[in-house]
């Protein structure tokens, strides 16, 4: 391609009077975006150039003379595509791909036409991770309930959304007074009739979504199943009998500790009393 008509098109788009849209693209990190070059009704192209305007000013692709030409040096060098419609596809993309862009037409009768296009592009949201809190119950806690906090988290993502979700209900929404710091935290009170419910973390942004289910009634141990026993029933066990172990460790150290060494001191003088006795002496008659 010649140089002289791409400086051209360059003095057009900065001297004579064009017509200016906007609009935002959005796509994720690992996917393709087509940038669409819109032009009005009638408009028969002649000659285009897409450039990239921020955050570095790169020349991208030019249509001159019936020709496509993509092979020019900037940070989507082999990742940009040219297609017959003037359109732009660009991909795969990366997560520094996000900025503006703009597409300048010429037609036939030498009028042009300018759009500018916003590119953001997003991480795809992962899988969140939940957990379930049990909160220690209190007076005014009504029996066979139990209190849970469902904590989501999604790491290293912008923008993120957080919402809950009741499944086997038709109720999709959570009340607004039980969501906390941004809806990353619920907190839920449970009865027996509660035991299959489960409740799921929805991640979003614009771009991507995920989610993760749990069970939260399975955590709180209200009732053991026959035969096993919760960790609470081992506490209630277990840290009663450890303490009584430990006591009657201590009092034996103490009680038999004198007695042993002073048995020792008889056991000795009753084995050194014959044994030292002197046989020159006798009992006068």
């Amino acid at each position: 391609m010649a140089m002289r008509p791409l400086w051209s098109l360059l003095l057009w788009e900065a001297l004579l009077p064009i017509t200016v849209t906007g609009a935002q693209v959005l796509s994720k990190v690992g996917g393709s975006v087509l940038l669409v070059a819109a032009r009005p009704p009638g408009f028969q192209v002649r000659e285009a150039i897409w450039r990239s305007l921020w955050p570095s000013e790169e020349l991208l692709a030019t249509f001159f003379r019936g020709s496509l030409e993509t092979l020019y040096h900037s940070r989507f060098l082999g990742r940009a595509q040219l297609h017959s419609n003037l359109s732009l596809e660009l991909g795969p993309l990366e997560s520094g791909d996000s900025g503006n862009f703009s597409v300048l037409m010429v037609d036939t009768r030498g009028q042009t036409w300018t759009q500018t296009l916003q590119l953001k592009v997003y991480d795809a949201v992962p899988r969140p991770v939940v957990q379930v809190f049990i909160a220690v119950g209190g007076d005014a806690q009504p029996p066979k309930t139990c209190q849970v906090f469902l904590s989501c988290w999604a790491p290293n993502i912008s923008e993120i959304t957080y919402s809950w979700r009741r499944e086997t209900t038709m109720d999709f929404g959570m009340e607004p007074q039980s969501l906390f710091t941004d809806g990353q935290l619920l907190s839920v009170s449970l009865g027996p009739g509660d035991r299959g419910v489960a409740y799921s973390c929805i991640v979003s942004n614009p771009v991507s979504w995920d989610l993760a289910t749990v069970t939260p009634w399975d955590s709180c141990h209200h009732e053991a199943a026959p035969g096993k026993a919760s960790y609470k029933d081992v506490l209630l066990v277990a840290v009663p009998v450890s303490l009584l172990l430990m006591l009657v460790t201590l009092f034996s150290a103490w009680h038999w500790g004198p007695c042993s060494g002073k048995k020792k001191k008889d056991v000795r003088a009753d084995r050194v009393g014959p044994e030292t006795e002197n046989p020159l002496v006798q009992d006068l008659p």
